[in-house]
């Protein structure tokens, strides 16, 4: 590895035949950046998996009032005043029916909202993502400018798991809402930051394997929740938050300690020295042991991309034709794929199947999922796949929301598939847009991204909620929706194979020889 890059020089034996002679032009950040950690080390996959890891609490905290918010199960206590099984609760009196279980297990059943209107009842998960969307328009460039991606990163972990511990206090419908508006908003850049800082440590070669390393993280964190709320049955549903935020709060701690930050980012900020730091400790070693690393044989152009203005990386974004572009198309996909992926889970207690179960099978469907994404990345043309998950999803999203009892023994299984391709078009999304845009801007950009998924699953606990009146089917309108933003695809161009750029200059340069 030392012997054929530039950056690495070996003052003990330095010889001319066994260095690479120099690019007749400076050698791009890029270029110089992979010939130092192109290659996959144990020090690369342990930073890797930690960052990753933060997935975990991620999904938690966004899938978690698919059981706490729970509507609850009941039973006549009598049969007079017209009561069974299918009776609307509304229209029964108080002691002609109980819940099954304590009336604590649910925000539902402890705050006596069952029959509250599905605005009220949806506003928590709402408020959720509401606080998602203004976090990652207010956040989303302080990666890209002062924070960086690993404090960003530590900061978000942190907030969301205080805030989230913080929710147990809460004594109705409205501080709850409060709270989880400021849960997702400290949630917002998690997963933006954690991708973009894992496919920034590692060489192209590796970018998107190491990239779906968070889808798995988050698969893990999204099973877990029925694990931890079977066990949690019959309690209050105070107890899911709190065994969830505090191992959110330790991870945090881990990340301040051990986590690197992005060698890229710290070049394209002028600070070189942090960054050949980074790259000492996270390259593979040389077979003759530690380097002495040296950038004096390689010239760079200085690498800016702001002038101090948090916000000057969306103007970027916005003014610059090429990239807006390519914004505008995958935010709108980003927007249909979000109503479903998030709203779906939410939905499952609509559908005629254990809650428990169908949650776990949605948990575990993202594992071939993911595993689709890592096997085939490399070989996958990311126009076409985004096109053709998108499709997939929202054929059988509509399926799923047609009635008869024929339909109904296959509800799960569309739902199921509807939401794996719904998964994998996640995926590859988020992996094509940090290939559409260069480091100056990545993090923005797959903020905006985020924040229009984000923004899709604002409707979803409302549709959700208004289908449990008999009011709208929410499954038809996911596949409506999801179907008809997948079309935009067709705008993109293709980034399979191809080299990322760190600055917008270089990214136009690349764009008009294109």
């Amino acid at each position: 590895m030392a012997d054929s890059t530039p950056l690495l020089s070996q003052p003990n034996s330095v010889k001319p035949e066994s260095t690479p002679p120099l690019e007749k032009h400076h050698p791009s950040l890029d270029s110089t950046i992979e010939r130092c950690i192109g290659d996959f080390g144990w020090a690369q996959f342990l930073q890797a998996l930690l960052v990753s890891s933060a997935w975990i609490f991620d999904a938690q905290q966004t899938f978690i009032t698919v059981f706490a918010d729970a509507h609850p199960t009941w039973h006549c206590t009598t049969h007079q005043h017209g009561c069974n099984s299918v009776s609307n609760i509304c229209y029964l009196p108080k002691n002609s029916w109980a819940w099954d279980w304590p009336s604590h297990t649910s925000i539902i059943s402890e705050w006596n909202l069952e029959c509250a209107a599905s605005i009220i009842t949806g506003l928590p998960a709402s408020s959720f993502f509401l606080g998602c969307l203004v976090g990652g328009l207010v956040l989303a460039t302080l990666a890209d400018s002062s924070l960086g991606r690993k404090n960003l990163l530590f900061l978000s972990c942190l907030t969301m798991s205080l805030s989230a511990l913080l929710t147990i206090f809460s004594t109705n419908i409205w501080v709850y809402s409060a709270l989880k508006l400021v849960c997702g908003f400290c949630r917002a850049t998690i997963g933006t930051c954690a991708l973009v800082l894992t496919t920034e440590l590692v060489g192209k070669r590796w970018r998107g394997e190491v990239g779906v390393i968070g889808f798995f993280c988050f698969t893990i964190g999204f099973l877990s929740l029925p694990a931890i709320a079977y066990l949690n049955r019959g309690s209050s549903w105070r107890y899911l938050y709190l065994w969830t935020s505090i191992p959110g709060i330790l991870y945090s701690m881990l990340v301040h300690f051990f986590v690197h930050e992005s060698p890229r980012w710290l070049f394209v900020r002028g600070r070189k020295e942090e960054a050949v730091a980074t790259l000492k400790s996270i390259a593979p070693p040389s077979h003759g042991g530690y380097l002495t690393w040296s950038f004096s044989g390689v010239s760079f152009e200085q690498e800016t991309c702001n002038n101090g203005n948090v916000y000057s990386t969306i103007k970027m974004l916005v003014q610059k034709r090429w990239a807006f572009r390519r914004l505008l198309p995958v935010m709108v996909i980003g927007f249909g794929i979000g109503m479903v992926y998030y709203g779906m889970p939410l939905g499952l207690g609509n559908l005629s199947f254990n809650l428990y179960l169908s949650v776990t099978f949605n948990a575990l469907s993202e594992l071939p999922s993911s595993l689709v994404t890592i096997l085939l990345i490399g070989k996958l043309n990311r126009k076409i796949s985004v096109l053709a998950f998108t499709m997939i999803s929202g054929i059988f999203s509509v399926m799923c929301a047609l009635k008869g009892q024929v339909w109904a023994r296959f509800q799960i299984g569309l739902e199921l598939i509807s939401f794996f391709s719904a998964s994998t078009a996640f995926n590859i999304l988020l992996i094509f847009t940090i290939e559409l845009f260069p480091t100056c801007v990545r993090n923005s950009a797959t903020s905006l991204v985020r924040q229009a998924l984000v923004f899709g699953g604002v409707f979803g606990p409302m549709l959700v909620a208004a289908e449990s009146r008999n009011e709208i089917s929410s499954f038809g309108v996911f596949g409506l929706v999801i179907g008809c933003c997948g079309l935009s695809a067709v705008c993109l161009p293709e980034t399979r194979g191809r080299t990322i750029c760190d600055t917008i200059d270089e990214e136009e340069h690349k764009e008009k020889a294109a």
